[in-house]
């Protein structure tokens, strides 16, 4: 039972603390920038209560975790955004969903650099050095690595141009207005053209690569 529990602390904390973090990120920038929509909700907190989608953030990753799935995937409640209190337009609207991918981008260096530091334990040769590394080292150096891992995914699977994700926001800011307005006319089919794409095989040929080269550089 404790080596269940200690599991299962070691996959919800990193996984919890990625997806609450990319909301907070987009929530906070979009006050940055003009719209307070999230601070007025109590949305820019760490909390995860406000955060938890029953989906996204506990059955998603749960069912990828117990059928062995090559990766772990999944999401906390979006955090409301009113585009147009957002001084910089489409512009801002960019900056906002960027916002996101870049917070995983930095827990995933940060998360790397604490991985690294399990190398090296501060305790010699002693009882206290043996405890550190089988109670503390070791279950922090599977998380750190969980945290990379995890937190690759959700940057990669984020920035694909597909509206909602956030490199949809990203390209429809960015682009032409008749490119964004045709964007978002296929939004409502988004998240069924990112689900075809994982269960087709597809992504082990426009993910996988990516995320596999991110995880060479930081681990």
């Amino acid at each position: 039972m404790t080596e269940f529990i200690i599991v299962a602390v070691v996959y919800i904390v990193p996984v919890l603390f990625a997806v609450i973090a990319h909301e907070v990120a987009h929530g906070w920038v979009a006050e940055k920038l003009g719209d307070p929509t999230a601070r007025l909700l109590g949305r820019i907190t760490l909390n995860p209560v406000r955060h938890i989608d029953p989906v996204g953030t506990i059955i998603l990753p749960l069912l990828l975790y117990i059928t062995k799935a090559p990766f772990l995937f999944g999401w906390a409640k979006p955090v409301p955004v009113n585009f147009g209190n957002l001084r910089g337009g489409r512009r801002d609207m960019a900056l906002v969903a960027l916002s996101g991918p870049l917070t995983n981008f930095l827990l995933a260096v940060v998360s790397s650099l604490i991985f690294h530091l399990t190398f090296s334990s501060p305790f010699g040769p002693s009882e206290s050095s043996k405890f550190w590394y089988l109670w503390m080292n070791a279950p922090i150096r599977l998380m750190a690595r969980i945290s990379v891992q995890f937190n690759l995914v959700l940057m990669v699977i984020n920035l694909l141009p597909i509206l909602p994700l956030d490199g949809g926001r990203i390209v429809a800011g960015l682009a032409p207005v008749h490119i964004a307005i045709s964007m978002e006319r296929m939004e409502r089919y988004g998240m069924l053209i990112v689900l075809l794409l994982i269960a087709s095989g597809m992504w082990s040929y426009v993910v996988s690569p990516v995320i596999d080269l991110f995880c060479r550089i930081l681990m």
